[in-house]
Order: C-alpha cells, then sequence, then structure tokens
C-alpha cells in the first residue's frame, strides 16, 4: 500500500488510541486505515503479494488501533484518493513484476535468461501452475518422485486431477502413495512451497521448441492440403523409411476418403449447411471416378430423402466432371469439417486400432 501511494502530504492527524487518548496519526497507520475501509467494504486486497515485511509491519499496526473518529477517516480517504488520482502510469516493482507484465511479450528464452540471472522466483504459486499442466504431464513426475513427494503433489493439486493421476498409475504404487497421504499432516508450508517450486521448474526446465505442434501434426496438416497422388507417394515412401510414424501421419490425416469413418451420420446435415452447394454437387459427382464412392453413399444416405434425392438430379446433370475441379471440391469440403472441429463445432469420430 505505501509502495503505491504516498500518503505523508498532510500534517499529523488524531486518532484515539486504547484509552481514548488522541495520538498523531502516521502514514503507516493512515494504510491501515484504508486497507481495514476497504476490507469492511468487501473489497478483495491481494495482500498476500506485499513483500512479507510490509504485511507483517501493516498486521502490527492493525493491532495497536482502536477508534478512528470520522473526521480522521474522511481526511484520509481524500487524502488517499487525491494521490492516487495524480498517478498517471505506475510500473511493476523490480524485474519480476517487469516480467510478470511482459509475459507472452517477450521470447521464453529470454525470460528465463532475465529470471535467472536476476534471481528472481519464476512462480508465484507453483501449484497453480502445476494444476494448469494437466493430468498426462504431470504422471511422469509421479512415477519417477519419491513416494513422500508424489503423495504431497496429489495432496495439493485439484481433487480431480489428483484421482486421474492415481488411476494411471500401477495398482502397489497408488496404494503406496495414498497411503503415504496419510502422512503429510506435519509437513510445513515451506516445504510443500519449495516441493512445488523444484517441480514446476523440472517440468518447465524443457528447452524451447520452434513448433508449436508435434512432427506428427505438422506433417498430417501438409498432407491433407496436399493432392492426393502427393499424400499417397509421401505416406509410401515414409512406410519404408518410419513405419511407425508412417502410421501416425495417417491417423492425424482427414481426407475426403475419411467421411464414412470419421464423421457421425447425425453431424452430416450440420456439415452440409456450411458446404457451398455448387461444391458439394461436383465432389459427389466426381466422387466414383475418384475412388470414394463411399463417401458419396455416406453423405446421401445421411441427409433427408428429399434433399438427395435432389443432389442425385444434380449429379446426373453435372455429367462428367474434370478431376482436378473434384479434388478441389473435396479438399473445400474438408476444410469446412476441420474448420468445424477447430472451432469446437464437431467431434470426429476416433478410428479404433486394428487388433492383431
Amino acid at each position: 500500500m505505501n509502495d503505491i501511494v504516498p500518503m505523508n502530504s498532510l500534517a499529523p492527524l488524531p486518532v484515539l488510541d486504547g484509552g481514548g487518548v488522541s495520538v498523531s496519526l502516521s502514514r503507516r497507520a493512515k494504510a491501515a486505515i484504508i486497507v481495514r475501509l476497504l476490507l469492511n467494504d468487501g473489497a478483495d486486497i491481494p495482500l498476500e503479494d506485499l513483500p512479507d515485511e510490509l504485511q507483517a509491519n501493516l498486521t502490527h499496526q492493525m493491532g495497536k488501533m482502536r477508534v478512528v473518529d470520522r473526521d480522521t477517516l474522511l481526511a484520509v480517504v481524500e487524502e488517499f484518493a487525491s494521490e492516487v488520482e495524480k498517478v498517471g502510469l505506475s510500473f511493476p516493482a523490480g524485474i519480476a513484476g517487469a516480467l510478470d507484465a511482459l509475459d507472452g511479450k517477450i521470447s521464453p528464452h529470454t525470460a528465463a535468461r532475465l529470471r535467472k540471472e536476476a534471481g528472481v522466483r519464476q512462480f508465484g504459486n507453483p501449484w497453480a501452475r502445476l494444476g494448469e499442466l494437466g493430468a498426462d504431464r504431470l504422471l511422469p513426475a509421479v512415477e519417477n518422485e519419491s513416494i513422500e513427494v508424489a503423495a504431497v503433489m496429489l495432496s495439493k493439486l485439484p481433487v480431480a486431477m489428483s484421482a486421474e493421476i492415481l488411476g494411471k498409475l500401477p495398482g502397489p504404487q497408488a496404494r503406496r502413495i495414498t497411503y503415504a497421504v496419510s502422512l503429510t499432516g506435519a509437513v510445513t508450508p515451506e516445504a510443500v512451497d519449495r516441493i512445488g517450486l523444484s517441480l514446476a521448474s523440472q517440468l518447465d526446465a524443457q528447452p524451447a521448441t520452434a513448433f508449436d505442434s508435434d512432427p506428427v501434426e505438422r506433417v498430417g496438416a501438409i498432407l491433407n492440403s496436399s493432392t492426393n497422388v502427393t499424400r499417397d507417394d509421401v505416406l509410401t515412401g515414409l512406410d519404408e523409411t518410419d513405419q511407425g510414424f508412417a502410421n501416425a501421419v495417417r491417423k492425424a490425416i482427414f481426407t475426403f476418403a475419411n467421411i464414412p469413418a470419421r464423421i457421425a451420420p447425425r453431424d452430416i446435415p450440420r456439415i452440409l449447411r456450411e458446404v457451398d452447394q455448387d461444391k458439394l454437387v461436383l465432389a459427389l459427382a466426381g466422387a466414383e471416378a475418384a475412388g470414394f464412392a463411399a463417401s458419396r453413399d455416406f453423405v446421401l444416405e445421411n441427409m433427408s430423402g428429399r434433399m438427395a434425392d435432389q443432389l442425385r438430379e444434380e449429379i446426373g446433370e453435372a455429367g462428367k466432371v474434370k478431376a482436378a475441379d473434384v479434388e478441389a471440391a473435396m479438399a473445400d469440403i474438408v476444410d469446412v469439417i476441420r474448420a468445424m472441429e477447430q472451432s469446437g463445432d464437431l467431434l470426429l469420430v476416433v478410428e479404433e486400432e486394428d487388433e492383431d
């Protein structure tokens, strides 16, 4: 509070101590009055962000004070309001505050280097950061840490996330960790904080990467926009080089041929409402020649009978269509499906792996 607005411009003000004796009002007392007033009004003041020394000083000051008369209260409030109105621009205190303000604006590499050089703690509340990572990201840490540390982790993480992690652990390990939770009653807040900082630092210590998505997603996205000939040729080559990678890429690819396996029948009408009618007719008209008759039939079978009859009539009138135009029309339909999936308007069906 004192770091935000200097409250020393007024002459000393009288305040009553516990015995009803008038005493001078210090700057620290003025801050205590403002904090007390805001708390009485239900304001959520992040006092925990203040340095420990200031939190302690404020607490001691509030403990000393008893009664403030109305005139004194009004004078302090007017002074505080006047000082706030004079502030044109404020900057975060110290390198830690500056880094927080610039989070996402400067590169992670630069931010990490500056924090290291200045010895700045990277996480205010490391457990909040850990809770954002998700169960899959935290599972290896739980598996590799000691039983005691794992018990602290599960005790501090959100209940649903802890339950998910516990369900993915081998039975014996899950039972040992669960029992260890019963022994965490004497763990100090400082120890919990150190554990959280250590775990968060380990998980965030991975080198920054140049790409936001993994190689499978990037190759899949490229092949989604490639021609059928190019796609098949690349996948054949990948099979010879790395069949596991090739299979993963195939799962990431969505083409016109995947419509029957990856689209739920009930979603066909919603998709068609977003597709240009001429593109749809062109794609369906050339589907059989392109080897995608199953996709054509799936689309026609999962729309209203009247609309399907109308489309069949238009397909017949279209006659012979150019293969390049058909492929472009199919690509447009796939783009619509991909856009709906990315926006959350459509959920693709997950293909089950073939069992040997």
